[in-house]
């Protein structure tokens, strides 16, 4: 990250080289589990058919495409993202598929959303809160945007805490991992940053505090796959469960 001004500067590269086998090095790095991960954590959007959703830092939209599922024709979704080309990968995606009609692609920053308060049903980030400059400014960010009893979730590698389960994984994401990456995009750099982030992004537990400190309410964690993934939720105060 050296040669970068920024680590914004650094991501930003990062997934411009690799978003042509994002989606590839996705399913096999995660044993095609990123799917059932996805599901999960929008089952816990409390999403309804007609409703609105925005998926920050959207990569290749599939996040977005989950959400569309729920929302169905008659609701919206926006997935947005910084880089150009993860956003041409995610039109690539779409096109031809039921969910086109549903899904706006934006091209913006997650530290400052170009959206109104209060605008959204929820606000959805996978595998890119470790990504960002400021994490505590990005779920505030999220949490201005979504209604009163609107929900906020995250999707991210956590950290397992089995010690044996635990030595297993951290040899694969700093062994192997790299290297399915040197394989998969024709150089090592890239996916050297995946276990580098994993290590400086704080534990689920305190990304669950961060929520609730934020003012949400029902923050909870929920950890998946033995803990190798965490789905934080965190609901909006003022809706109708406050008597509103």
């Amino acid at each position: 990250m050296e040669n970068y001004r920024s680590k914004e500067e650094y991501v930003h590269a990062v997934f411009s080289a690799i978003a042509h086998r994002y989606d590839l090095m996705n399913t096999l790095i995660s044993f095609n589990r990123h799917k059932a991960w996805r599901s999960f954590a929008v089952q816990q959007a409390g999403l309804k058919p007609g409703g609105s959703g925005l998926d920050v830092c959207c990569g290749t939209g599939m996040f977005a495409m989950e959400i569309a599922k729920v929302v169905g024709p008659g609701g919206r979704v926006t997935g947005l993202d910084f880089c150009e080309n993860m956003l041409e990968v995610a039109d690539r995606n779409l096109k031809g598929t039921r969910y086109q009609p549903i899904i706006d692609l934006v091209q913006g920053n997650a530290m400052d959303l170009p959206f109104p308060d209060n605008a959204f049903d929820c606000a959805t980030i996978g595998f890119a809160l470790r990504n960002v400059p400021d994490i505590e400014q990005v779920v505030r960010e999220m949490l201005r945007v979504v209604r009163p009893g609107g929900r906020v979730i995250s999707l991210e590698l956590a950290k397992p805490s089995a010690p044996f389960f635990k030595q297993l994984y951290y040899l694969y994401f700093d062994g192997i991992v790299p290297l399915m990456g040197r394989l998969g995009i024709g150089r090592f750099g890239p996916y050297n940053w995946l276990p580098k982030s994993l290590k400086l992004f704080p534990h689920q537990e305190e990304i669950r505090q961060l929520f609730a400190r934020l003012g949400m309410e029902d923050a909870r964690c929920y950890e998946l796959t033995g803990g190798v993934v965490a789905v934080h939720v965190g609901t909006k105060p003022g809706g109708e469960a406050d008597g509103l």
